[in-house]
Parts: structure tokens; C-alpha cells; sequence
């Protein structure tokens, strides 16, 4: 690990000078405007972090927060922030002080939100919507930390729904925000229509498991749906309260109604609809298309998580002399999957490629329409969640779902 010291303002940075150079104006704002309300931001506190061995910023002692600062950093190329204020922000944070990430990543959120409404204000309608983009992503950083206070996190994402309804309003075609009935209440969405034609069009549901809100695929996938001439509706299962609570919820029963709703609109091809898993944390998107044959498409695990978790439970029991049932090392759920299937995931995953690969070829059952995917380090996209490169993950998922739904 290669250890750097940012200061906002900061004179020196420990690192090799081409690097210095260029992260020393970022930090002090030298290509910010002066009526930009971060550049008049004074020296906060130092922050001292590391490089992990994929070149990634990394603070031992807040993985999480490294994990965040990394996808934030990796959405830029997306329009869901800038390279240069990530950068700045970081530099303001004092992680010995429990609410500095919050208050930092605010500050920059409602800067972005302000130029939004401004622009919007002169006519200006691609500044608004870019910086309404970025607001949305800021936003949801500030509230990353699950333990935040409630209050401080609540506004934090009324704020990020606040914009996101902003942008679906001026979007070119517009966007609506929808109600999709479940058990015991409501899921919120966001309906991305492609642009009109004579027909209706195909569509693909992208579902964010639990960890991971809607909102981000405005600028994380939005664009190459919309690129492809394919609909594209956003949902996530937290819900449309800010701190809802789904334990006793059968997470997978929310898939069908997802498609419920996409059938019952005239402009959706309900023959083409595809469904897309982000973040690969669960099997609960496979076990909904597994009892639904509706799909025509899937990106998702196939039931991998499923499986590994099971062997695990199997080889724990009979290492501790129980009897293990037939069957219960083994999922079944992908050789129930109808529709092609599309599982990608990273070799720096949170499992490893071989594993992936041998449980994978388990669960095919001799199927020939399912696609395995593992980008490589030397290539990017190769974290969980593709969280490093986002941007040449979706373009291979959404060729892939294309080909598809032609």
C-alpha cells in the first residue's frame, strides 16, 4: 500500500510527481470557478489513505467508505459525478468525525442541486439535468453509512428522490415516477420510456437488490437502455420510505409484479421484457424468475449465491455429524429459469472465478442459452458488482440483452 496524505489547499502529496501534479490542482480547486460555491471551501482536515493492489483509494480502517468513494469515483465516466469533486470532497472528510462524510458529501449534493436549478432557471436544460444527475449520486453517498442517524439520512434521500423526479420531468422523452403495488403497501419506480414509435417497444427491468436504490440507474444504465431503443423500468425493493423494513417480505414475489405492470402499459412489447439483477448480492431476482415464465432475457446469478450458500450449509452439517439430506448441497432454481440467462461477475468478486465457474456448470443442467461472463482484472469491471468500471460491464449486459429482445 502506497500511503498519501490530501489537504484541501494541501502543499505536498506523497506521491510521484506527475501524480502529484495533477491531484494538487484538483484538491485546490485551480479549475474551479469563483462563484462555485466549493471553491470557497476552507481547509477542513487531513485525510490519509492507501492504494489497494488494484489502484483504488482504500482507508483500512473504513472499508465501506472505500467501497463507496470507489463507486463514486467509478460513475463519473456515467454522468453521476466528476473526478474533480470527488476528489475535493474527500479531501474535506475527517473520518474521526462521525459526521464529517455526511456533511461533506451534502455540501457538494446540494451545490450540484443548486446549478441544477439555476440552469433551469436561464433555459438550460442538459446543465440542469447533468447536475441534477450528480446531485442524485452525492445524495445517496451522504447517506451511505447505514448506522447515520435517521434524521440526517431521511433528508438526505428526500433530497436524491427530490431531484430524481427533477430529471424524469425534463428528460428527453420524459420519465415517470410509479407506484407498483406489493405485500403490504407500495414499491416506487422509475419508468424510462425509449423514444415513440408506431409500435410497442421492448423493455428491461432493472432491480436493485437490497444495499442498492433505484435512483443510481438514472446515470448508471439508463443511457445504454435508451441507446438500444429499449424502455427501461427502475425499482429497487427498499421501498418508497427511506428506512422501510422488509424482513417478512418474500423479496422474490415482487419480480412478478414488476412485470404486472410492464403488461399492463400499451407502449411495453410484454413479449420482450428482460430483467437485469444489480449488484449480484442475492439470488432473490433467479427465484422470481424461476416461478415466472414471462421473461424473455435475464441478467442475474442463476441461483449461484443460492447454491453456494447451501453447499456451505451442507458441508458445515457434516462436519459437525448431522445428517445431510439428499439435495441439500444443490439449487435448483436455475434449470427452472426459462428464458436465456446472462451471469457476469468479476475475478476480484467476493467469489472467486473457479468457484463461480464449477457452480455455474452444476446448475446448467446441459442448458445451452446460459452465458457466463468473468471480466478479468487486466480488462476492469472485475470487482463486486462490476463496482470498478461499471460502464464496460453494462455495455457487454445490454448488447447481450439487445440481441435478445430483437
Amino acid at each position: 500500500m502506497r500511503n498519501v496524505v490530501l489537504e484541501s489547499g494541501a502543499a505536498a502529496i506523497d506521491m510521484a510527481p506527475r501524480t502529484r501534479r495533477s491531484l494538487q490542482t484538483i484538491v485546490d480547486g485551480q479549475h474551479r470557478g469563483v462563484h462555485d460555491p466549493l471553491f470557497k471551501a476552507p481547509a477542513a482536515y487531513p485525510m490519509k489513505f492507501e492504494f489497494n493492489r488494484d489502484g483504488w483509494i482504500h482507508w483500512p480502517e473504513r472499508e465501506d467508505l472505500s467501497v463507496e468513494f470507489m463507486r463514486l469515483l467509478a460513475t463519473a465516466q456515467e454522468g453521476g459525478s466528476t473526478v474533480s469533486e470527488c476528489w475535493l470532497t474527500a479531501s474535506r472528510i475527517d473520518l474521526a468525525d462521525d459526521h464529517s462524510w455526511y456533511r461533506e458529501w451534502i455540501r457538494t449534493a446540494d451545490a450540484s442541486k443548486a446549478r441544477a436549478v439555476a440552469a433551469l432557471r436561464e433555459g438550460h436544460l442538459p446543465t440542469a439535468r447533468s447536475n441534477w444527475l450528480r446531485a442524485i449520486n452525492y445524495y445517496q453517498a451522504a447517506a451511505h453509512p447505514f448506522d447515520f442517524p435517521g434524521e440526517a439520512r431521511r433528508a438526505s434521500l428526500a433530497a436524491m428522490r427530490e431531484c430524481a423526479a427533477n430529471y424524469l420531468r425534463h428528460r428527453d422523452p420524459p420519465g415517470e415516477v410509479v407506484s407498483i403495488p406489493w405485500v403490504n403497501g407500495a414499491l416506487q419506480g422509475y419508468y424510462l420510456p425509449a423514444r415513440a414509435t408506431a409500435e410497442p417497444q421492448p423493455a428491461v427491468i432493472c432491480v436493485g437488490e437490497p444495499g442498492h436504490r433505484k435512483e443510481e440507474y438514472l446515470f448508471k444504465l439508463a443511457r445504454h437502455a435508451l441507446e438500444r431503443g429499449i424502455s427501461l423500468l427502475a425499482v429497487d425493493v427498499l421501498g418508497d420510505q427511506p428506512d422501510p423494513s422488509f424482513e417478512t417480505h418474500n423479496l422474490e414475489s415482487a419480480v412478478g409484479c414488476f412485470m404486472d405492470y410492464l403488461s399492463g402499459r400499451d407502449d411495453v412489447d410484454d413479449s420482450r421484457v428482460a430483467i437485469l439483477a444489480d449488484g449480484w448480492a442475492s439470488s432473490f431476482v433467479a427465484r422470481g424468475i424461476a416461478f415466472d415464465q414471462r421473461f424473455a432475457a435475464a441478467v442475474c446469478d442463476g441461483g449461484i449465491w443460492d447454491a453456494h450458500e447451501r453447499s456451505f450449509l451442507a458441508r458445515r452439517a457434516a462436519m459437525r455429524g448431522a445428517d445431510v439430506f439428499d439435495g441439500m448441497g444443490t439449487s435448483r432454481v436455475m434449470r427452472k429459469i426459462a428464458c436465456p440467462l446472462l451471469i457476469t461477475t468479476g475475478e476480484g468478486g467476493w467469489l472467486e472465478p473457479g468457484r463461480v465457474t464449477e457452480l455455474a456448470d452444476q446448475l446448467k443442467g446441459g442448458r445451452e442459452d446460459v452465458t457466463l461472463k468473468i471480466f478479468e482484472r487486466a480488462e476492469t469491471a472485475a470487482a463486486q458488482g462490476h463496482l470498478d468500471n461499471p460502464t464496460l460491464a453494462n455495455e457487454f449486459i445490454f448488447d447481450w440483452i439487445a440481441a435478445r429482445l430483437r
